[in-house]
């Protein structure tokens, strides 16, 4: 009993997902006219910013434009990383959205221009068609011949190889019926699927991929229960062998890291990309116009997104200013918390860290800070997302905590709340729960008072007095 106890607890572990700072995000919650609705999708407040995004998100959906920048600008904890996540959330599977933080393109493996064009060309998709020959039918029986040696489980003599399973496979559709023999790969590939009789099932001749559409609707009744996943179809009708246009969507980066390597799409998987020679790009810019040109691949532009974009410095901003000007540029999304600072690798200041050149070219969304109202929604939100029960109370306080320190010191106490709670033995997190972790976590304000209390006995410690610091913390 106590096995079976272990065995149910390991797969109720299995399905666990993990939370994020942005898991909530489904969407930027906008209506069909693109007005932002108050509170949709995981997005709360930010009702002009949002519209803004939904006017950028039509201009990626149609594809038409290539290298439009947008700067999402704004105090920390105003939801910009949200907007992205929103955004992303829109475009759906098919549009590529690549996400990179700026620090990370300052690595000893791969020189920055470099990491920007693998960054650029992961954000571009390629649509390619073609054509494959498929059977297509309801299967009426697999049999299988296994050979007598196996069953009996006799040894093989040494340098004898043992002979492979055979079989038969019948499938129909409504206008006709055939046999088809199996060799041993197609037989692992319908075992693999679990096909059985009865099935509605697709085979690829070229690659053998075995592909189950669902159950027949005539056999819908062999079963008295079924379980919520089975899918009903009709039995296909015509030809079993159909030509059919198959739709393959990659992005330009993973095409020149299969051709430049010598493990080929292996080195997509261990991440030893390392630097790509411009002749290779060159050769698939080119492959990939011929097909475009006669119908046989599209292009879909998608979205870049580079977050704390202060940290490039000015070569990376040379750099961006030439590659939206390449007619297969994404639409480049960028997000910072500066205000007026230093370019990183010069002496000048300028507005967000950023070159004068490059923000000219840039169409600037602003987040404003979260009211009282918006706060408490986000909670509300969190909570649901985190599976935490809150009493109306400690959502209030909750909520004062937010709004006098940061949102994000708010959302960092659910959980911990939630844990004082079940020490305790409780259900429902109290205003006491929220009391004691507001004790034992302390917010920026009160580590930084903390810290001008005790200075001195600090290591290093480069604060001379109390009015110097008060002078280095308003800076």
């Amino acid at each position: 009993m106590a096995e079976l106890k272990r065995l149910s607890e390991s797969r109720d572990l299995t399905r666990i997902e993990r939370i994020g700072a942005h898991s909530h995000i489904r969407g930027l919650g906008l209506d069909s006219s693109l007005e932002a609705r108050d509170a949709s999708e995981g997005m709360v407040g930010q009702l002009p910013a949002r519209r803004a995004a939904g006017l950028i998100l039509q201009l990626i959906r149609q594809g038409k434009i290539a290298g439009r920048a947008v700067l999402l600008a704004g105090q920390p904890g105003t939801g910009k990383t949200a907007l992205a996540m929103g955004i992303a959330k829109s475009l759906g599977a098919e549009t590529p959205f690549a996400s990179v933080a700026a620090s990370e393109l300052f690595s000893l493996d791969l020189s920055k221009t470099e990491a920007l064009t693998q960054a650029f060309r992961r954000a571009i998709g390629v649509r390619i068609k073609e054509e494959a020959e498929i059977i297509e039918g309801e299967v009426v029986e697999i049999s299988i011949d296994r050979p007598l040696s196996a069953a009996a489980g006799s040894a093989a003599p040494s340098g004898a190889t043992a002979p492979g399973k055979t079989g038969r496979l019948t499938l129909k559709t409504t206008d006709m019926e055939t046999v088809y023999e199996l060799g041993g790969k197609m037989i692992e590939a319908l075992g693999k699927e679990k096909v059985q009789s009865g099935d509605v099932v697709a085979l690829d001749k070229a690659s053998g991929k075995v592909t189950k559409l669902g159950r027949s609707i005539g056999r819908s009744r062999d079963y008295d229960a079924v379980g919520p996943h089975t899918k009903f179809v009709k039995c296909p009708e015509g030809e079993l062998q159909k030509r059919k246009e198959v739709v393959h969507c990659v992005t330009l980066h993973e095409i020149d890291v299969i051709n430049s390597r010598t493990q080929g799409f292996l080195a997509l998987f261990t991440g030893d990309t390392g630097e790509i020679r411009a002749e290779v790009r060159e050769q698939i810019d080119t492959k990939v116009a011929e097909w475009r040109e006669e119908g046989k691949a599209e292009i879909i532009p998608g979205v870049l997104f580079i977050d704390e974009v202060h940290m490039l410095d000015i070569e990376c901003f040379s750099f961006l200013n030439r590659a939206l000007e390449n007619d297969m540029a994404p639409i480049l999304v960028i997000a910072t918390n500066r205000g007026i600072t230093s370019i990183r690798g010069t002496n000048y200041r300028s507005p967000h860290g950023i070159p004068p050149d490059f923000l000219d070219r840039l169409l600037i969304i602003t987040t404003q800070p979260y009211s009282e109202d918006d706060i408490r929604k986000i909670l509300d939100i969190r909570c649901d997302e985190e599976d935490v029960e809150m009493s109306a109370d400690a959502k209030v306080l909750l909520t004062k905590i937010g709004v006098e320190t940061s949102l994000r010191y708010a959302i960092h106490l659910i959980t911990s709340a939630a844990l004082a709670c079940q020490k305790r033995k409780g259900k429902v997190v109290e205003m006491d729960d929220i009391s004691r972790v507001y004790q034992l976590f302390l917010d920026v304000k009160r580590s930084t008072q903390y810290l001008m209390e005790y200075q001195s006995q600090y290591l290093f410690n480069e604060v001379t007095g109390e009015a110097d610091g008060n002078d280095a913390m308003q800076s």
